[in-house]
């Protein structure tokens, strides 16, 4: 009942905050590289649990080291291990998605707008939508949390963020008995659309850009003899989306931004992703082991816009409007319907199992998988006419290993992984990780997407599928990496280094028309990160040059740099506080511009975009098991004149005040 109560109390306490107003961002982050996700160590004396719960004899009780969590993966590789929940107050700030991503991401200047990797990612193999843009702003399935939890854990977290910017976060979770847990996430994401033309003295109302609802219901079930485990979960995303093409920026500055009229003011884009997981293994003897996967995902994305005739108009006097923003038309040029609908059910079976050497251990895992997928699109055609459609579906079989052998000291350890998808795609990924290296080398050879394959709609079409003269090919990367790990005193130095050699590259062009590069070309990027602890103070920073050989397919800005101080100092004997400030600079470059119609970023040449020092201060504060934080989000927005750009056209949201609260409770 008290849970109950609190999710009411939080739910419509987010609806009057959205009726007044006020704004808010994120559930805590989980940081790919700064992060940790088995808790630790905050700086200074704010490191403790946060406080566990005692009883009448002052015997601890409930807090975070008895609440604890595992991943699916680390179950499939025998190397389960509970994790206790982090209470640290660093990285509590990093609210924005690109923040918590360390900026290895960009968007389109507000929270829940399409996303897209600064660098080039290794593709899947098999056949995949391509329609990834919004994908981050769910709940992942290799992140998805089980746990067990020796009393009701909430997590309740919630941030007033500027500029109407709002998520709610709401975690729940607990032990039907031992060996069976349930539990749920909840989120609700919002964002105020900031430009409409209208000047904000007589604007009376603003819209919603972005609304996005996530919910996971997740649980894991182990047998008394530990022989059977299974774990499930279902995933829902429902993202909402109003796509305005860029803004027309007026020929003089101006820093009411609600002055800036959109290109496009009609066109909205809803995904929703239904996604049921199931993971169970049984254990017949320690090295020889069952295990199932099953996964059912539903993937639906429509776009409209019943004002066409904006996306049409140009003007050369502004850079927005100098071409286009829809190509062409074919069919109607008063209206866009556009719909695809994925359904794709994934069947794996294998074997696994462990064998132990005195104090090392060697894995193995080999696995058969079956997938089945139907995608159909539909678009317009004309406007009393029903909508046209086509469809394409496949049958494909994989056949898969991997071997890991762990070395006696329990830090080091070689992995190889192989996969090929009978007749077409294939992968291979070799990796060293110890105490002071990290590397490793994969090849992969994939098929296109589905949208780079085939797509038809009243603005583009191209259809390589079954034709000999434009075919795409299979894209091939093969990548070596590595990385140290030095510690020299209280200074850690972490120089890396990547190396990509891509064939059969495919890009979207200027027009937003897939194109495969029949030549090869390199990427080499470096990077060195930095860690310095002098006391209560802590400096750390990462950094990255990167080379391309071919930037007419590809742009990446040469340089991309993070950086961060802090200091940590304790208030009134209870105040544990960490004050700082963080900085993020990418140099000059033509980043892509985004496509909403087919959820594609691609190559444009009329702006440069970056050459800009991103600066933001903040404090952390925790008080028992409360976590607070004040920031000042993009503090030298619009200073001096000066306007930094997410995406073309564009801008960051100008500077605003955030103020988040992160509350657990284990009883």
């Amino acid at each position: 009942m008290n849970r109950l109560y609190l999710l009411s109390v939080s739910m419509l306490l987010f609806g009057w905050i959205q009726t007044a107003k006020a704004q808010f961002p994120s559930r805590l982050p989980n940081f790919p590289q700064g992060g940790n996700r088995g808790g630790g160590a905050t700086g200074g004396q704010g490191g403790s649990a946060g406080g566990a719960i005692l009883d009448d004899s002052t015997k601890l009780v409930y807090g975070p080291t008895t609440t604890r969590y595992f991943l699916e993966s680390d179950v499939l590789n025998n190397r389960k291990k509970l994790f206790p929940i982090d209470t640290t107050l660093e990285g509590v700030q990093r609210t924005n998605y690109l923040s918590r991503y360390d900026y290895l991401y960009t968007d389109l200047g507000n929270l829940g707008t399409a996303l897209r990797p600064l660098y080039y990612e290794t593709p899947a193999i098999g056949s995949q939508t391509g329609l990834n843009v919004y994908g981050l702003y769910g709940y992942q399935t290799q992140n998805v949390r089980y746990f067990d939890t020796r009393s009701p854990y909430t997590n309740m977290y919630l941030v007033l963020g500027g500029r109407g910017q709002n998520i709610l976060n709401f975690d729940f979770s607990r032990n039907i008995n031992p060996r069976f847990n349930l539990g749920f996430n909840l989120q609700r994401m919002t964002s105020d659309d900031q430009y409409s033309g209208t000047s904000t003295t007589t604007s009376t109302s603003t819209q919603r850009l972005i609304e996005n609802w996530n919910f996971v219901a997740h649980g894991n079930y182990r047998s008394k003899s530990n022989k059977y485990t299974l774990l499930a979960h279902y995933n829902n995303l429902n993202h909402r989306s109003k796509d305005q093409g860029g803004v027309v920026e007026p020929a003089t500055f101006t820093t009411d931004v609600i002055e800036l009229a959109p290109v496009l003011s009609s066109a909205n884009s809803h995904e929703k992703r239904n996604d049921l997981h199931v993971y169970q293994q049984f254990v017949l003897d320690t090295a020889f082991q069952v295990y199932h996967t099953l996964d059912f995902r539903a993937q639906s994305y429509r776009y409209t816009d019943t004002n066409m005739g904006e996306g049409l108009q140009t003007d050369t006097t502004t850079p927005a409007l100098q071409r286009p923003f829809y190509p062409s038309v074919y069919f109607d040029s008063t209206e866009i319907r556009q719909t695809t609908l994925f359904r794709a059910l994934d069947n794996q079976l294998g074997l696994k199992g462990q064998f132990a050497f005195q104090q090392s251990a060697f894995n193995y895992r080999a696995w058969l998988r079956n997938r089945l997928y139907r995608q159909t699109t539909l678009f317009n055609v004309e406007r009393l006419r029903p909508d046209s459609s086509y469809v394409n579906s496949r049958f494909e079989t994989y056949l898969g290993g991997w071997l890991g052998y762990y070395f006696p000291d329990s830090l080091t350890r070689v992995t190889a992984e192989a996969e090929y998808l009978l007749g077409r795609d294939f992968r291979f990924q070799g990796r060293l990780e110890s105490r002071f290296l990290t590397a490793g080398y994969e090849s992969i050879f994939a098929s296109p997407t589905l949208i780079q394959n085939r797509f038809i709609s009243n603005v583009y079409q191209w259809d390589h599928i079954g034709r000999q003269s434009t075919e795409f090919d299979l894209r091939g990367t093969q990548h070596i990496y590595g990385q140290l790990n030095l510690r020299l005193g209280k200074l850690t130095i972490s120089p890396g280094i990547d190396y990509y050699l891509l064939t059969n590259y495919i890009y979207f062009d200027t027009a937003g028309v897939p194109r495969q590069l029949s030549s090869a070309f390199s990427i080499l990027r470096t990077g060195l990160g930095l860690q310095l602890r002098l006391g209560k103070f802590r400096a750390l920073g990462q950094g990255y040059s990167t080379l391309v050989s071919n930037d007419d397919v590809l742009r990446i800005p040469t340089l991309m740099a993070n950086a961060q101080l802090e200091y940590n100092f304790l208030l009134f004997k209870k105040l544990y506080v960490l004050a700082g400030l963080q900085f993020h600079y990418k140099s000059a470059y033509f980043a892509d511009r985004y496509m909403p119609l087919t959820q594609q970023y691609h190559l444009q040449n009329d702006t440069k975009l970056g050459d800009y020092l991103l600066a933001e201060p903040f404090v952390n504060f925790r008080i028992n098991r409360v976590r607070l934080f004040v920031k000042l989000a993009h503090a030298n927005q619009e200073l001096l004149g000066q306007i930094y750009y997410s995406a073309p056209y564009f801008r960051t949201i100008s500077r605003s005040v955030s103020f988040g609260v992160h509350w657990l409770l284990f009883d």
